[in-house]
């Protein structure tokens, strides 16, 4: 069972690879524009993933956080503001408690942009943008557990920060001021040193 639900994560990586670039370079874009922070919202599975590629951006000079979509109806959709992305992660595209999030962001001028497998969901259909990766059955012994879905979306949102990075010429003494600690922090502490 092991290897066959590596193998499950691996064929959905190869499959999402037929995607072409240009399908993700609108929201690159959108990215690329934002002038505030790329704000990750979601529940379950999809909020664990969504707090790991917020993470992960901003350890690549992307300003962003996370919002739990339920928090943010009780409140928090005051950290979000008009300069802001909130992209909204729903595998199905239809958890209420995401697509509830779109609305009073819209009205509160911020840009949207559905993160998901669900073409036609209502998520989709509400948000300003869409990003999505194949949909397809998950790879525990019942099909329901988030296993290949989350590995999409984790390793989609990877691809685009490392994208997004690049082109606004992010470099290793920038990933340095961002991450001073640690093994990787002294690791670069020590090439900063040796160039004087």
């Amino acid at each position: 069972m092991i290897k066959e639900v590596m193998r499950a994560e691996k064929e959905g990586i190869e499959r999402m690879l037929e995607t072409p670039e240009t399908e993700y370079e609108e929201v690159l874009q959108v990215f690329e524009n934002c002038k505030g922070r790329l704000v990750f919202m979601g529940v379950g599975k999809s909020g664990h993933i969504g707090k790991k590629l917020a993470a992960t951006f901003a350890s690549l000079g992307i300003p962003s956080m996370f919002v739990h979509s339920t928090e943010a109806m009780h409140g928090d959709l005051g950290m979000i503001g008009k300069e802001d992305v909130a992209v909204l992660i729903s595998n199905s595209g239809n958890t209420d408690e995401v697509v509830q999030d779109v609305a009073p962001l819209k009205r509160n001028g911020v840009v949207t942009v559905a993160f998901t497998a669900g073409r036609e969901s209502r998520l989709a259909q509400a948000c300003d943008h869409a990003l999505f990766y194949p949909k397809l059955k998950e790879a525990d012994a019942l099909g329901l557990a988030p296993t290949v879905s989350s590995t999409l979306t984790l390793v989609l949102g990877d691809a685009i920060a490392c994208e997004l990075s690049a082109r606004k010429g992010f470099t290793r003494e920038n990933f340095y001021a961002y991450h001073p600690n640690g093994a990787l922090g002294a690791a670069l502490k020590k090439e900063q040193e040796s160039k004087g």
